[in-house]
């Protein structure tokens, strides 16, 4: 291999980039990225960053003339992929050949097309994004957050401890229950009430009203009319595929590929939020949207890129944590399969707790919060069952499709 391509210039691309120097790749290396900042990392934007306690140096990831030896494309977005000559097509009317690609062109944020382009409509996903956030977290204005995941949850807890009036809004009937489940979701709820958030749980928007370009209020389905300052939409990511829609590459939701980051063109792997592993335990292609396997997994598919055939893999389960009203949330696993949550140590009321997710005898997932330690050694227990767990090398494509 004398060329390795990499599509995206995040966290994922750039672990991808590191991973193929450290195994031996000596050839030309080039990193594309849609966004002109060089990689950053994201997790801040919606805690230190938004509140102003961390600079955008602080953000950096790694510098344009690091050790990587490698060209870096950035402000350029990749438009089409040939899988035949393993050519992509650049937003700037060039074209890179190669023999190798790594696809890490991530998710963008879900937008709500009848308020998309209100100037007071923000969502959260890059730098510019949470620049343009920063300088409207005024103490005493009000902000409607919609989607109480991960974003909206934490930009809440930071926009509440800024001074303003926080109200959230979520459909489902807990914050967090995609990802906790709706027991542990519940709980979770918790802390946004004893932080002064408004979390409005099993409601739906009706209707928004915009006055002069931007939202005044947000109309609820019971006829509940909020005002708003500020609206934040917070409703989950969409994997950045459409430019390779016609290309061959196997998509879903996400780029489809085997549990060792193949797609089902030989030579190309995908990594981070736009790629959809197949998982033997779920027995499905499953995104993990979350900053270590962002930085774990491209070294699987980078190892199964450049020494073909079969590699060893350990694939841990998805690890996330988050930090909301002072209090530490760290998950680890997959809720999908539990039949019980079991509580081994702390109590729901006291906002401290360890909660162990089974499927009949066998633990599936843990959840901490304010339990770092024994959160830990659940966790390593978990990525030691994983190991045992995975069958030798990842089969090819066709057998995890």
């Amino acid at each position: 291999m004398q060329t390795l391509v990499v599509i995206g210039a995040s966290l994922s691309g750039l672990s991808a980039a590191r991973a193929a120097r450290a195994q031996g790749f000596s050839g030309r290396l080039v990193i594309v990225g849609a966004e002109l900042h060089p990689p950053y990392d994201r997790p801040p934007l919606s805690k230190d960053f938004l509140a102003g306690r961390i600079t955008e140096a602080d953000l950096a990831l790694s510098e344009v003339d690091d050790d990587l030896a490698a060209e870096w494309l950035l402000g350029v977005k990749a438009v089409r992929l040939d899988t035949e000559s393993k050519t992509v097509a650049l937003s700037d009317g060039r074209s890179l050949a190669a023999d190798g690609m790594v696809l890490a062109t991530g998710a963008s944020a879900r937008v709500l097309p009848e308020v998309d382009g209100c100037s007071n409509v923000f969502t959260l996903r890059t730098l510019d994004d949470a620049r343009a956030l920063r300088g409207q977290l005024q103490p005493g204005r009000k902000m409607v957050v919609v989607g109480a995941g991960f974003i909206g949850a934490e930009t809440a807890s930071t926009a509440r401890a800024a001074g303003l009036d926080v109200t959230v809004i979520e459909r489902s009937a807990a914050p967090l229950s995609g990802a906790l489940g709706a027991e542990m979701g519940a709980a979770v709820a918790g802390l946004h009430a004893a932080g002064g958030v408004d979390m409005l749980c099993g409601t739906s928007i009706k209707s928004f009203r915009i006055l002069g370009g931007s939202v005044s209020h947000v109309v609820l389905d019971d006829g509940r009319e909020l005002p708003a300052d500020i609206v934040l939409v917070g409703v989950g990511g969409q994997p950045n595929t459409d430019w390779l829609i016609g290309s061959g590459i196997q998509l879903g939701n996400g780029v489809l590929c085997d549990a060792a980051g193949r797609t089902n063109i030989p030579s190309i792997v995908a990594v981070g939020d736009c790629a959809a592993w197949w998982n033997h335990r779920l027995q499905a292609h499953h995104r993990v949207e979350h900053w270590t396997g962002a930085l774990e997994r491209p070294a699987l598919a980078v190892a199964a890129l450049l020494q073909g055939g079969t590699v060893p893999r350990a694939v841990h389960p998805p690890y996330f944590w988050s930090d909301q009203y002072g209090s530490r949330i760290q998950f680890a696993g997959h809720v999908h399969g539990h039949d019980r949550v079991q509580v081994e140590h702390g109590c729901l009321e006291d906002r401290s707790f360890l909660a162990v997710y089974y499927a009949g005898d066998e633990p599936v997932a843990v959840l901490g919060v304010n339990q770092v330690r024994q959160f830990t050694r659940w966790r390593k227990f978990l990525n030691r069952e994983a190991e045992r767990y995975a069958e030798a090398p990842a089969g090819a494509f066709a057998a995890a499709s």
